[in-house]
This record gives C-alpha cells, structure tokens and sequence, in this order.
C-alpha cells in the first residue's frame, strides 16, 4: 500500500470531504478520489460510498483509516528520532483552543515556551463544540477542547485514533452581580433560580449542555432570554442585571468586583478541558514540548 494514498484516506477520515481532502493536501478533487479508488483496488475491499452528493467511509475504510494512523504515527517516531539526533525541539507549533480557555492559558502557556527559543508558537481561538475536533485536529497540532462530563463521549475519545489528554476539570457556578439578593450565598441550588433570566450559550455548546443536564437532573426549566458565545459579553449583561448566567469558575473575569461566583448545591456542574492530538503529531519534539507546556500551565490552574 502507497503512504500517501494512505494519508489520503487519513484525511478524508478526519475531514468529511473529498474537497476538504484536495484542500488541504493541495489537490484536486478527482485526484483525491483517483488515490481512494486506487487503494480500494490494492486492499480488494470498498473503502467509500456514496453520501448524498458526497462520499464517505465503509466500515472497511473506517478500519483501515485507522491502521493509516499507526503507519503514519511510525514514520513520524522516525522522523522525530533523527531530528531528537540532531537538534533541540524547534519550528512551529500550530494550538487552537476554546476563547475562554485561550484566555485563562495562553499568557502563561507563552511564558512558559519563552525558555524553547528554537520553538513558535502559533495561537488561534476558535469557537468549537466536541463534533468539530476531530477536523480541527486535522488542521492544528493541539486542540483544546472542552465538553461536558456528564453527556456522552465525544467520537475523538471513542475512537481513539486520537490522543486526548485530561488538563482540567472546571467547575461551572452561578455568576451574579454584585447587588444579586443571592450574590452573598455559600450555594444555591438550581431551583432556587427558577425565576431568573439566564444569559446563554448557544443550543449546542458545551455549556448550555451543562444548563441542559442541570436541568434534566432537577426538574426546572432556566429561562433563558439571550444566547451569546462570547463570555465577556455576557459578564457585562450580568454585571448590568440583565440576567444570570453559568461561567467557568476559573477563567470568568468579575470585572472589578461587580460579579460574584455563586456555586450550584446538590448537583456536579463542570466541563473537561482536554488537549487532543493525532497521534502522529505528538512525535514531533517541538509538539511535545508545547503539549508539556501546555500540561504544566493546567496544574497550575487547578491548584488555584
């Protein structure tokens, strides 16, 4: 079997599309889909069919798309063993990460890298949910990603064509402002604010899957009259009363004191935070300098 057709089919795999696939590897389409013919012809097995106006993979292809990563993963082991030979972890490193978790890591994640001269860092925020991942791990050498621990596992944990490491559980509180009659509570519990306006995320996001899951777990149903993915806007709709929200604990800003965090009794609310890679990624010493880095900057997070 040809690597690069092996690759190929890694890519479609983790992209979804033979357009994606002939983007990213600098292709056209009907190249793309010559190399997947081509290898289904080599293997005599059906890699692909049809998908509506597009394709997708066999249970065949599934399988061998995994074993793709393995081979993949081994010559990057070789590759990355003649560079440890010869040089100290250097070049880019591309990391995508949720906002609010680019905002609670990056400045001491990039403090942290200062002492790898030979390494560059190259940043992105991207506003993600747990089905994206995978293409995102596709076009990043780290993905940090963020779900919540009570719905079910995501396909880049079960699959496990990819590595995912655990970095932080977050705890997810009430936040109030200042004036709140609730705000100078130890806890409250969820149908205590059965009342209230929420500020929101959009349906989807692994938060609102948290608001969702509280919800399911107690009975109420959160009155949710904005939906807005940018957390600092929604600090300052609640700090100016428009309404509660559910903020990670850690890297909520309480503007000056004008929010208070409020924790949720009687229920666990938190989301994971986890880095995901391919396998093959993880090879390279500049990458898992970054990944070490990045590990470093979570525990100091969590022993806040």
């Amino acid at each position: 079997m040809d690597v690069q057709r092996l690759r190929v089919l890694r890519e479609l795999a983790d992209r979804g599309s033979v357009t994606a696939v002939a983007a990213a590897l600098s292709y056209t389409p009907s190249a793309i889909s010559q190399q997947l013919k081509i290898l289904g012809t080599e293997v005599g097995l059906v890699l692909t069919e049809p998908d509506g106006r597009g394709i997708r993979l066999t249970e065949a292809g599934l399988v061998l798309a995994g074993e793709a990563e393995h081979v993949l993963a081994a010559l990057a082991r070789a590759d990355a063993a003649v560079e440890r030979l010869r040089t100290e972890p250097h070049g880019e490193v591309r990391i995508a990460l949720f906002q609010s978790a680019a905002r609670m890591m990056v400045p001491g994640l990039l403090a942290r890298l200062d002492e790898e001269p030979g390494l560059q860092l190259v940043v992105r925020d991207v506003d993600m949910v747990p089905a994206q991942v995978p293409a995102l791990a596709a076009e990043y050498d780290i993905v940090v990603s963020h779900r919540d621990e009570h719905t079910d596992l995501p396909r880049y944990v079960t699959e496990g064509r990819w590595q995912v490491e655990p970095l932080l559980r977050e705890p997810l509180d009430v936040v109030l402002c200042r004036d709140h009659p609730l705000a100078g509570r130890s806890g409250v519990a969820l149908v205590e604010l059965a009342d209230e306006a929420w500020i929101g995320v959009r349906v989807g996001w692994p938060v609102d899957d948290v608001l969702r899951s509280l919800a399911m777990q107690t009975g109420t149903t959160p009155r949710v009259v904005q939906r807005l993915n940018d957390f600092s806007v929604t600090e300052e709709l609640v700090a100016a009363g428009r309404g509660i929200a559910l903020l990670p604990r850690w890297s909520t800003d309480l503007r000056g004191g004008r929010l208070v965090h409020v924790p949720i009794t009687g229920v666990r609310a938190a989301r994971l935070i986890e880095a995901v890679l391919r396998p093959s990624a993880a090879q390279r010493p500049a990458v898992g300098a970054v990944l070490a880095a990045v590990r470093a900057e979570a525990a100091t997070i969590a022993a806040r």
